[in-house]
This record gives C-alpha cells, structure tokens and sequence, in this order.
C-alpha cells in the first residue's frame, strides 16, 4: 500500500506556520495565514494544536500569537558556550564600532539565509529592515548571498529553481542577477550588493568558513546607506576579514579568508 502523504503534509504545515512567526511575531492569524500559505480553517486548526502543545502562546489579547514555552526549552540545550553568537558577538561589536553603522551575523537554514544577531552602531541613519530571527531567500542580501556564493554550482542552480517564487518580491534579485552577484562574490572574495533589496541602502558581506570543506556555517555583514558602504569598502572589508578569521579560530578552524578564484560561470556583461 502506497504511503500517504498527508501526515507529512501535516508537519510541513506546522513548520511553515512556527517559521513565520520565528520570522517576526507577535503576528495576527491573518497574517500567520499569508506568511504560511494555508487557508484560514486549516492555519487557526494547527495553531490550536500548537497552542496546546506549548510550541505557540496565544496572546491576552486573543487575536495575535507568538512561539511559546517548549521552543524555548528546546533551544536552551543548544545555548552551549561553542554557540556561534557567543562567538561572534564581540566581532559584531567591534564592527559597529568600526562602521558606526548595522551589522548582522546570519547563517542558513535551508533555502533561506536567517540573522541570529545584529549589532546597531551609532550612526543616526540605521539599516532596521533586519532583526533577529528574520528570513530571506538565499542570495538577498550581502550576508545572504556570502552563504549562497560559495556553494556548488548545481546546488546554486538547485536553491534558486526552488526560490523562484519568493524571488517574485525582489525585482532586482532575480536568479540571473543573483548568479551574476555569485560569479563577481567568487571572483572578489566577498559580497557587495548596492540598492538592489532596499532602495538606498546597501551591505558588504563575507563568509565565515567551516573546515577544510569550505563550507560557510555563517556570514557578516556591515549595513548602511549605499554611499557609506561604497565609499568606505576596503576599510570595512579589512575588518570584515579580521573579525571572520576571529570567529573561525574561536572554533579552532582553520582562516576564513574568502578564495578568490575563477568563477565557473561565466560573469554577465
């Protein structure tokens, strides 16, 4: 007998509606429904059940909803002091020192890129479009893309086929572009993205690579109003470099300098 995939359905559901409210919450459920993609019936059906498992926390005020207890409990056990925000952190400070402006720290999970930290400099003008917990696509955004970039090609072609719909939101990030971002990001060492997910605004990013694999397990990124980042991009990319070679031999990795080298696709005119 053919094995149903209804209950697999069922889950898959439930993880689209807790990684929406991980993305931002408190959210109200017509704006857990969009996110999710479900129907009304089904998404307050599931957040019923979530609600009484503990995994979501339904509000006093009965119409918005956030992650509950039990997903605290489950991510206490991986609060160790090998946690990369830990590690991290006094980079991200030392950067927005440096930079006087936003910096993010951000790893992937699955096709899309999350920060699990960010550091707000002094500079009046700040780039608030990310925070903690918030989600893109592979490949939008400087520190995004640093995940993405370094990737095998047919994994690249893979993940951005896969993304084809959420990339409907970002006119200028579409697979081409993106891939021609990845072709230059190979070629430099580092990411560099100019007006092309926030109008005036733009970051500078690079990997932080994990073992001989040259596999990212995180990126940083420095982000600020388009002509702070362009004036001023060999000072932030020195300290970019200096703080991701910090974070790998916190983790006794070996140096996260970036390769630069040939890309396999061809780079677009």
């Amino acid at each position: 007998m053919p094995i149903t995939s209804s209950p697999l359905n069922a889950i898959q559901k439930a993880c689209g509606i807790l990684r929406a409210l991980s993305a931002k919450a408190p959210l109200r459920l017509s704006e857990i429904t969009a996110a999710a993609g479900l129907n009304k019936v089904t998404t307050l059906r599931i957040l019923d059940t979530l609600v009484q498992e503990g995994f979501v926390r339904r509000l006093d005020d009965e119409a918005t909803y956030v992650l509950g207890p039990e997903i605290q409990a489950m991510i206490a056990p991986l609060q160790q002091p090998s946690d990369i925000r830990e590690m991290a952190r006094p980079s991200l400070v030392r950067l927005a020192t440096l930079s006087e402006d936003t910096v993010l720290l951000s790893v992937r999970s699955g096709n899309e890129s999350v920060c699990i930290d960010r550091e707000v400099g002094v500079f009046p003008i700040r780039a608030n479009y990310l925070d903690f917990g918030s989600r893109r696509p592979l490949g939008v955004g400087a520190g995004s893309l640093a995940l993405l970039a370094w990737a095998q090609d047919p994994e690249i072609d893979a993940v951005l086929e896969a993304l084809a719909p959420q990339l409907k939101s970002y006119p200028r990030m579409t697979p081409e572009i993106i891939k021609a971002e990845v072709a230059t990001a190979r070629e430099q060492g580092y990411t560099l993205l100019c007006d092309k997910v926030v109008d005036g605004m733009a970051a500078i990013g690079i990997p932080v690579f994990q073992g001989s694999n040259r596999v990212p397990m995180a990126a940083i990124s420095i982000a600020a109003l388009t002509d702070r980042i362009r004036t001023r991009v060999p000072e932030l990319l020195d300290g970019l470099r200096r703080e991701a070679e910090f974070i790998a031999r916190a983790f006794d990795l070996p140096t996260t300098r970036a390769p630069s080298r040939p890309s396999q696709r061809r780079k677009a005119k």
